[in-house]
């Protein structure tokens, strides 16, 4: 325990620079008095750690210190080769980099981390796109990340599911999310529109795109997971607009609970006991009423919707212009049914900015 504690410290220490006795007792949940103990006993291991007194002073090593890569459990060896995922890694241009990385920690293991970095690489295979569904055009992408990653400005072509926009944007980050890769970007203020706060973007939306010379400065406050996690709450939060009450078979309860964490939790928050028939009723999160209604018409007879009455309205509306269509022979000269207008579907975009 006080021997991995130890290589923490000085793996902190290498990482981050210069560390007071209090952030470091902090980060490895120990009391300051510990922490200078570590501190001698390093020192007298040989390393090269000195401490600088004063208000911004604290621990760091001497310049140009660096340990090797040693130490490591098999299990950390192993939690390192499932950390980059091949896929995303050629997506972004560093296949060959990570290939290289992983070669060079298999060189530096002893001989069972490497026999069980083989083992885990012949045993478990991380896919993170979805079923029936393709990753997306990703051939700008390594283009995108070298803009992200040199603060260079991006001026693009943008289909959203209500047309084509220009956009000039600061890239700040990329997020692969189900298979699907996002820029997240802050637009410029142009033709007398004003700059925008980080928006979402869908790579395999990008029609065109052109990386400029111009730099840009990366906010200093802007932290990339924290912004995706908040953007997320808040486009679930604004996805529903209110309940729908159901009644639903085994196997329909089963399907609406398929639908996603939304329809799970609601519905395992409001489930009655199920009756002699075998039906029972429950919440679902109601989305809009034409996108629902579309989404439980595809479960058939299993599911009938007791209320809102509008979404009831809408059922029985779709249900009978499926019937007007399929009780006659379709012919040529048939007069097709207007179309429905489109709506907005988490499928089709949900982050779209």
């Amino acid at each position: 325990m006080r021997a991995s504690r130890l290589l923490s410290l000085l793996m902190l220490l290498q990482t981050r620079g210069r560390q007071t006795a209090q952030a470091l007792a902090d980060e490895l949940e120990v009391t300051v008095r510990t922490i200078y103990r570590d501190i001698d006993d390093l020192s007298a291991a040989g390393i090269p750690v000195y401490a600088d007194r004063g208000r911004d002073g604290g621990f760091q090593l001497m310049d140009g210190y660096r340990t090797r890569l040693t130490g490591m459990t098999a299990q950390e060896a192993e939690s390192l080769f499932l950390a980059g995922l091949p896929g995303p890694a050629a997506d972004l241009g560093l296949g060959d980099t990570l290939a290289a990385a992983q070669l060079k920690l298999l060189a530096a293991l002893p001989e069972q981390g490497r026999h069980m970095a083989a083992r885990l690489n012949a045993r478990i295979h991380l896919d993170p796109v979805g079923w029936f569904q393709e990753p997306g055009k990703v051939d700008i992408l390594p283009d995108i990340a070298r803009a992200v990653w040199n603060e260079q400005i991006i001026r693009m072509r943008y289909e959203r599911w209500t047309g084509i926009v220009e956009r000039t944007v600061e890239p700040l980050g990329l997020v692969l999310k189900g298979g699907v890769w996002y820029l997240v970007a802050q637009s410029l203020a142009e033709a007398g529109k004003p700059a925008g706060g980080p928006r979402t973007y869908r790579v395999s939306s990008i029609l065109a795109h052109t990386v400029l010379e111009r730099r840009f400065d990366r906010p200093v406050d802007f932290d990339l997971p924290a912004h995706w996690q908040a953007s997320l709450q808040s486009f679930e939060a604004g996805l529903y607009i209110g309940t729908a009450r159901v009644r639903a078979t085994a196997a329909g309860l089963k399907s609406l609970r398929n639908l996603g964490p939304a329809f799970n939790e609601r519905i395992s928050a409001s489930l009655e006991p199920a009756g002699a028939d075998g039906w029972t009723e429950a919440d679902i999160p109601l989305e809009s009423v034409d996108w629902t209604a579309r989404q439980l018409l595809g479960l058939g007879l299993t599911v009938e919707v007791l209320g809102p009455p509008e979404l009831r309205t809408h059922m029985a509306g779709l249900a009978a212009e499926l019937h007007r269509r399929y009780q006659t022979t379709r012919t040529a000269d048939t007069e097709r049914a207007p179309a429905s207008p489109p709506v907005p579907s988490p499928d089709d975009d949900p982050l779209d900015q």
